[in-house]
């Protein structure tokens, strides 16, 4: 795996295989910087999923040509989330945190 910036994740949904396919539905993701202007629709302000099934890729849709501020997700690393995320909620806490 290469490190690179990726959209920001705010939440988690699912990958699953259906067949010969790998699904990913219900992630929601961000820009990958405060500042990143990219992925915003000049008009609305907006974000836009990008999804390609073929590539099993999952990021924003881009407004600005020449854009390579982030990489999409790939089916693979987005499993991983998930995976890490189940192997967290199992662990047990001792004590709660102190805040």
């Amino acid at each position: 795996m290469t490190r690179g910036r990726r959209p920001s994740i705010f939440q988690v949904g699912q990958v699953r295989e259906d067949g010969n396919a790998v699904v990913v539905s219900g992630w929601g993701l961000g820009p990958c910087a405060s500042g990143c202007v990219c992925h915003r629709d000049p008009a609305t302000g907006s974000l836009a999923l990008a999804e390609d099934q073929a590539e099993g890729l999952l990021g924003l849709v881009t407004h600005r040509d020449g854009c390579d501020c982030c990489q999409p997700w790939t089916a693979a690393e987005l499993g991983a989330v998930v995976r890490d995320l189940e192997r967290l909620s199992g662990l047990d806490a001792p004590e709660p945190l102190a805040g």
